[in-house]
């Protein structure tokens, strides 16, 4: 039977929720390592076929955690994600994980803090540190962001298996054409407001960066300084923020089955990390961001001091698709049309800081 499943990491542990496709009653499942911060829960789906979250504890540290029974059992890896001993350098936190099944092999990829990839051959149980990445020749200009230096965003050209680009905070958008081995800055047109030169090579602060659902040349991302569309592989970047109330925020989705259309929901400034003017909007554009419509239908329009962090917004497979926000008060909102319609799925949970979805048998 086939289940849509919404992975949700917390403050305060993981959770699950499933419902049949028609979306209109849910079951959680939960809370899974509670007490942790789970700050990621991705599926990956194929032969592997798992559960994957990155967590935190405040004793042992972080580490990531797979779970081939949809959270039933959760297995530990056996060399974690960890730099190898003289590095001199050690991980504050896992920030995401990304499956890459395009080869049809169990690899994994793991986003860090400071400002490090790693990656898993064999389903997460052994991790080894994408130098290359960590030893960019551009590292002494990076900069840690308020949340820390690190690898949050991770796409993969499904055409071409030796590309795959990162996002980094406050580093910038980088890609590799020949499986790692080598990492170009791709950051041409977007601005640093907050550094002396406004267009540098690097050290502009992305916050979420997405592939187009069908057309891997066009990306989208949503910086500290605005929301960004490039067309031809992140080679340039135009400026797609005309029409929001702010050029701040953390999140991005695309629609999985129309790629040019794109959902945002912006902050009001980086010095006050709240809706803007108390109003929880989420914008949604049908063109590649060339306009903007506000979606509120079922979403409070008053007094909605509220924040989405950079995860924390998905959408699903289906026909039409849901999406999913979750907030830092910890409601998680849902639209089963695409953002027209929306309501609160579950409240009071810990506050959220990842939502992703995947279409599950269970």
């Amino acid at each position: 039977m086939k289940k849509v499943m919404i992975l949700i990491g917390t403050r305060k542990g993981g959770f699950l929720a499933f419902s049949d496709p028609d979306r209109k009653k849910w079951d959680l499942k939960g809370p899974f390592f509670k007490g942790t911060q789970v700050h990621h829960m991705t599926y990956v789906g194929g032969d592997f076929g798992a559960v994957c979250a990155t967590v935190k504890n405040d004793w042992w540290g972080p580490d990531v955690r797979i779970s081939k029974d949809l959270g039933e059992t959760w297995l530990e890896p056996k060399n974690g994600v960890r730099f190898a001993e003289g590095r001199e350098l050690s991980v504050a936190q896992v920030w995401m994980m990304k499956g890459d099944q395009r080869t049809g092999k169990p690899i994994l990829y793991a986003g860090a803090d400071p400002g490090a990839l790693f990656k898993s051959g064999d389903g997460g149980m052994n991790w080894d540190e994408v130098r290359s990445l960590t030893e960019h020749p551009t590292r002494d200009k990076w900069q840690p962001g308020a949340g820390g230096m690190m690898v949050h965003s991770i796409c993969l050209d499904p055409e071409n298996h030796h590309r795959m680009f990162v996002g980094i905070s406050a580093a910038g958008a980088f890609r590799t054409d020949d499986g790692g081995k080598t990492w170009t800055p791709k950051n041409k047109g977007v601005r640093a407001d907050f550094m002396p030169d406004k267009f540098p090579e690097v050290g502009q602060c992305v916050h979420h960066m997405e592939m187009h659902s069908s057309n891997p040349s066009v990306l989208y991302q949503q910086n500290h300084c605005g929301v960004y569309r490039s067309e031809n592989a992140g080679d340039e970047w135009v400026d797609i923020s005309e029409g929001l109330p702010s050029r701040f925020g953390f999140p991005l989705a695309v629609h999985p089955h129309d790629g040019d259309t794109i959902f945002v929901c912006p902050a009001e400034s980086d010095q006050n990390r709240m809706l803007p003017d108390g109003l929880l909007r989420i914008f949604r554009s049908r063109d590649r961001g060339n306009s903007w419509q506000a979606l509120t239908d079922g979403l409070p329009q008053t007094q909605a001091y509220q924040l989405v962090l950079r995860a924390a917004m998905d959408t699903d497979t289906l026909d039409p698709a849901g999406v999913y926000v979750g907030m830092q008060g910890g409601q998680l909102l849902a639209s089963r049309d695409e953002g027209d319609h929306w309501e609160v799925l579950f409240n009071w949970l810990p506050p959220v800081s990842s939502v992703q979805t995947a279409v599950v048998e269970v």
